[in-house]
């Protein structure tokens, strides 16, 4: 084990690290990487060594004080990556081995990590599947780090194909123009830009509160019942074209969550559509399937990164040093209300979604859910989760092709930007949605149909 400048004794999990080790919020990160060459784990367990185990937090057990009550601390120990690099044995004529991946990784969610020793694995399987050669999937322990930590480090030790020296590049967020408003007007718009952060704000958390006492979703075909968070979770993944995406960004001048929250609304209307159709067929009683989608009450719980993003090369220097600045879990979440309806121009859902989130942009709804104690944390939060519908999430990707200790990838997992690609991922209740894909072909036919309609836009103004 590597030497580094970080804690090399115990040190106390913060309050947001120790929320995840509720026992209704006990939480792990699933990732599953496509490679495009047979995985070689003699290369995969030094790799890691000079990579992800600089971390401190990949390097800790966790230690509960008893003394101290329920006070947890990370404890350095050695690692044995034996135990964490699982490579089973499989049979290669397996005749379905998508299937087989995703139950694979369903069973995972089954099982609890050995408290004894560092909270994460590897498992390799050499299984071509039709998205990758062999498959490589991370189960990492949420109090180690928040999703945007988690995947800045992952990507950070990758480098290009075609340089294995130099690290993935990402998009540049542009900035905003300086203004060329006089000075008076700018302290005008400035004042009422406060004010109507100040109203949002308000308004946003008295909606979080009512959410938390006594405002609940409607029972709707995909509404889980009580308790379904104990449930085994079936993971399932649609690539799409992230070039359909930014030419309905284009059109719509929106960004690129936009479009995607635009997306599973109509994808999410389809499906229920189809649902409330079945139950008439079943023998329930007959009725407008549109004025029933928009009486739903739908909202999505979006995760948002409290913090700036770390660098891709900040985080590879950090792996070197050792150290663990500007990580851990800095994540709260905006409740969005979903548009549930089936609407004549497809681009409607899109303009929808960006007004939300243009509205809650100017809140700070996302700091004030952001955890603040242990076991009141947990019960809030778990209480706001159970009375809503889905939870949202996006994360940007590498602009080009990239490797993983010397491993090309060829797909990555978590609603994630990759190259030209996207890919949206569902984790459901197999209870609650029977047909996962159903879903996730609702998902992509509306983004085929909501591209169709911004191409049609921007010829009509040519």
């Amino acid at each position: 084990m590597a030497n580094n400048e970080g804690f090399t004794g115990e040190e106390a999990l913060n309050p947001a690290a120790q929320l995840f080790h509720a026992q209704c919020l006990n939480c792990y990160i699933v990732t599953i990487v496509g490679f495009k060459t047979k995985i070689n784990p003699n290369v995969i367990k030094p790799g890691l060594e000079h990579t992800l185990l600089k971390h401190p937090l990949f390097c800790s057990k966790i230690k509960v004080d008893e003394k101290e009550g329920r006070n947890m601390k990370w404890t350095r120990t050695t690692v044995k990556l034996e135990n964490h690099v699982i490579v089973p044995n499989l049979d290669l004529d397996i005749k379905n081995p998508d299937q087989f991946v995703e139950d694979y990784v369903s069973n995972l969610t089954k099982n609890a990590m050995d408290m004894s020793q560092p909270l994460w694995e590897l498992h390799l399987l050499n299984i071509k599947t039709s998205d990758a050669e062999p498959v490589g999937v991370f189960r990492v322990h949420h109090s180690i780090g928040d999703g945007a930590s988690l995947t800045s480090l992952l990507l950070a030790s990758t480098r290009k194909t075609s340089d294995l020296e130099a690290l993935p590049t990402f998009p540049i967020k542009k900035r905003a123009g300086h203004s060329t408003y006089s000075s008076k007007l700018w302290l005008l718009l400035s004042f009422w830009s406060i004010l109507r952060l100040i109203c949002n704000t308000f308004v946003d958390f008295m909606l979080f509160v009512a959410t938390f006492f006594f405002l609940k979703d409607t029972q709707s075909p995909i509404k889980g019942a009580p308790r379904c968070d104990l449930t085994t979770k079936r993971f399932v993944y649609q690539i799409v074209s992230l070039d359909d995406i930014r030419l309905v960004k284009n059109v719509t001048n929106t960004t690129v969550n936009d479009v995607v929250l635009g997306v599973t609304q109509a994808g999410l209307s389809r499906y229920l559509d189809r649902r409330y159709a079945e139950d008439e067929k079943d023998g329930g009683a007959r009725q407008n399937n549109n004025n029933i989608l928009e009486s739903i009450r739908l909202r999505a719980i979006v995760f948002a990164n409290i913090r700036p993003t770390a660098g891709i090369q900040a985080m590879a220097e950090m792996m070197k040093k050792g150290s663990k600045d500007k990580w851990g879990n800095e994540i709260g979440f905006v409740i969005v209300p979903l548009t549930i309806a089936l609407h004549g121009d497809p681009l409607d859902y899109i303009e929808r979604a960006k007004a939300k989130m243009e509205r809650k942009k100017l809140s700070l709804e996302a700091r004030c859910t952001f955890p603040f104690s242990n076991y009141a944390a947990a019960a809030l939060t778990h209480t706001v989760f159970t009375n809503t519908t889905v939870a949202f999430s996006n994360v940007v990707g590498p602009l080009e092709e990239i490797s993983f200790i010397g491993h090309p990838i060829a797909i990555t997992i978590h609603c994630q930007s990759y190259v030209n690609k996207m890919t949206i991922i569902l984790a459901v209740d197999p209870n609650v949605v029977p047909h996962p894909h159903q879903l996730l072909d609702d998902i992509e036919e509306s983004l085929q149909l909501i591209k169709d309609a911004a191409l049609k836009r921007r010829s009509s103004k040519i």
